[in-house]
């Protein structure tokens, strides 16, 4: 082929290239394959001097005149393909600053959080101290010392979470002892603790996670948040605790709502009592939520049993006291109108950001 014919090929191939090229890349591709130091257009540039000389000047004008056209149209293209990728960029970051801001989803605390540290600032305000303890019991601090017989149904394996039994080897594991290891079933066992290390006067909530084997269900969590609270004192009376406890439900409920004490029995306090408060949403009236009784179950309490005091070392002559027991998600349930726990547990969002 005449070195004007390649020549013509080149220009041809170039010009088709320029006008397929979609991208800078492949435009470069091209670039280099024509007029690269290897490229096909500057090989025939170099192979001038093979010519004879009579012909030089006239092919040496064509080369020049193709190196020239295919320079040009290569960056006409790219001009092309680079106004295109900057508009294409600014389409992607355009912001139009007309809209409004989007703002950050504030975090907050769950619910159940909220109202147990509710509770702890209501009762510190009355000069109690927020005490903690173990989750993992043992059967004295969680049954024994708290009166609870051995044939307590609450000390059996369908009602409690036991993680170890520490019988002996080679006996027989169906009696369960004192040194039995259970998730705890009440937070009662940090007052144990509490007035073993500590001498009276004690005036203290433990609040804290429990678990029972329950089934969950509208009224029963397998695992809750409880606040106990225990108070050791000369001539505490069954006054000192009615006076406490309606201070506490009028504080967290409101100070309309009346309550209501109805004997009951626990093994670690007598008397006992549950106590009642009235509907909010009847107002006492009686209404669907609150079985047309008019009143609602918050919690139950009594007097220390002297039988407590016996098994830490407390003279039960000098010293008396009352305790108590606080469902958390129970009070979530009643001062919201909650018709089922386990919404408290789902995380579902949409029920979350109400709170």
């Amino acid at each position: 082929m005449a070195m004007s014919d390649e020549l013509r090929s080149i220009q041809e191939m170039v010009e088709r290239g320029v006008r397929e090229a979609s991208s800078l890349e492949e435009l470069e591709q091209l670039r280099i394959s024509a007029t690269g130091k290897k490229g096909s257009l500057t090989a025939i540039m170099r192979s001038m001097g093979k010519l004879a000389p009579e012909e030089r000047p006239a092919m040496g004008q064509l080369a020049n005149s193709v190196r020239s056209g295919v320079e040009e149209a290569i960056a006409r293209r790219k001009a092309e393909l680079s106004r295109a990728a900057l508009e294409a960029r600014i389409q992607a970051d355009a912001v139009d600053v007309t809209l409004p801001g989007r703002r950050l989803s504030q975090g907050t605390q769950h619910l159940i959080s909220q109202i147990r540290e509710e509770i702890e600032d209501i009762f510190v305000g009355l000069g109690y101290t927020v005490e903690d303890g173990p989750y993992v019991e043992t059967t004295y601090y969680n049954f024994t010392a708290l009166n609870a017989p051995e044939d307590h149904p609450s000390r059996s394996a369908k009602d409690t979470f036991y993680v170890e039994d520490r019988a002996p080897e080679g006996k027989a594991t169906h009696v369960l002892g004192e040194s039995d290891v259970l998730l705890r079933t009440q937070t009662s066992g940090v007052q144990v603790h509490v007035m073993e290390e500590k001498e009276p006067p004690i005036y203290m909530i433990c609040p804290g996670t429990v678990f029972r084997p329950d089934t969950a269900d509208a009224n029963h969590l397998p695992q809750f948040t409880q606040v106990e609270g225990l108070v050791v004192d000369e001539g505490i009376t069954f006054g000192d605790l009615k006076g406490t406890l309606d201070y506490f439900c009028r504080e967290i409920f409101g100070k309309d709502r009346a309550t209501r004490y109805r004997p009951h029995f626990f093994p670690f306090t007598e008397p006992s009592c549950e106590v009642d408060v009235s509907c909010g949403v009847c107002h006492g009236k009686g209404c669907r939520f609150c079985k047309n009784t008019g009143w609602l179950e918050i919690l139950g309490c009594g007097m220390v049993d002297p039988n407590v005091f016996s098994y830490v070392g407390i003279n039960p002559e000098k010293y008396s006291g009352f305790a108590f027991g606080i469902g958390v998600e129970r009070v979530a349930a009643l001062r919201y109108d909650l018709p089922d726990l386990r919404m408290l547990m789902t995380g579902d969002m949409r029920f979350l950001r109400q709170f």
